[in-house]
């Protein structure tokens, strides 16, 4: 390990300097020859932000920064990636994840200095200008960003939160008081929460249906106990029902599709004599469940459970009402062919 406890020497003795290192100090520190400082400054060269000084012909070298701030400075990478994802989260409508990512994202910039700037700017310019994060057809549902920090300011301070909602089946708001169970973001924003002093599952509130929230005078958390994961993956999506146990066979020819494929968070995979699997887990929301393998058709059958299936005829069914009626030709043609 004499090689590595050279180099990090060297890397400690460029960080403490105030006036640099030559390569002939550097190779006198270590008890190296002139050319393997040379090499040694070069691979840290390629890890830290490595300053050249010239001093009367000769060159000397230093990291400015301290060490540790050469570990948290972000990659352009890094910040084109999050960059994407605030472009994203505004084209999508989600306006008060935007913001809060925004925000993040202007801390990290100003965090930087002129000189991080300057070596960061090529690179984030052209990794930015080109990546997205692509915004698929759903739901449109705008939520105002201070519901989103009431919500956040209930959860830490251990309180209720208070909003008037409203739902398709009843336009008119009305008052609730909800212990918050969790914020789950999504397509759609939902906080999770039991009505105090009831026995009853957590339920979903939809940000985008309420108004007015406040942070309750009302104490309420969640149990320590309280495993927000566990709960979602009992559940397909959002609607719950009754779990059943699922089971879902893909035939050999797509196989290789399916096992890239996540139906469940807890799915289990197993291998068939044929080459196709089987695939199992168990979960509630039978209509979600059978809306999403509806894009599998012709590629797996679904074996258990039977409300599945008859789920899945009632969604064909619809389905077919969204093509045109057939015309008078049309019949014709039909039973001439018949």
């Amino acid at each position: 390990m004499a090689k590595l406890d050279r180099l990090l020497a060297l890397v400690h003795a460029l960080s403490e300097t105030i006036e640099g290192l030559t390569l002939d100090e550097m190779a006198e520190r270590l008890d190296v020859n002139r050319r393997t400082a040379e090499r040694m400054r070069n691979v840290i060269a390629r890890h830290f932000d490595l300053d050249e000084i010239a001093d009367d012909r000769r060159k000397r070298f230093l990291i400015r920064d301290s060490l540790r701030r050469v570990y948290t400075r972000p990659t352009a990478a890094e910040v084109a990636a999050l960059q994407a994802e605030v472009d994203g989260r505004i084209l999508a409508g989600q306006k008060a994840r935007a913001e809060q990512l925004a925000s993040l994202l202007a801390k990290v910039k100003g965090a930087l200095d002129d000189r991080e700037k300057r070596r960061l700017d090529p690179d984030l310019d052209a990794l930015a200008r080109l990546q997205r994060t692509m915004v698929t057809a759903g739901p449109i549902a705008t939520v105002a960003p201070e519901t989103v920090t009431v919500i956040q300011s209930a959860i830490l301070a251990g309180r209720c939160v208070e909003f008037h909602y409203v739902t398709e089946d009843r336009p008119e708001p009305r008052w609730r008081r909800v212990t918050p169970y969790g914020l789950v973001h999504g397509p759609l924003t939902y906080l999770l929460g039991k009505m105090p002093g009831r026995d009853e599952q957590p339920v979903y509130f939809r940000l985008d249906r309420m108004t007015e929230a406040i942070v309750s005078d009302t104490l309420g958390c969640a149990p320590d106990d309280w495993d927000i994961d566990a709960w979602l993956a009992e559940s397909f999506a959002v609607w719950r029902d009754d779990k059943h146990d699922v089971v879902l066979r893909v035939p050999a020819s797509s196989a290789a599709r399916a096992r890239g494929w996540r139906f469940h968070r807890l799915q289990r995979i197993e291998e068939l004599s044929d080459g196709g699997l089987s695939i199992r887990f168990s979960a509630g929301g039978m209509r979600e469940l059978a809306e999403h393998l509806f894009t599998w058709g012709g590629e797996l059958v679904i074996e258990e459970p039977n409300v599945l299936i008859e789920t899945m005829r009632e969604r064909l069914a619809a389905a077919q009402t969204m093509l045109p009626a057939c015309s008078a030709s049309d019949s014709v043609a039909d039973d001439a062919d018949n």
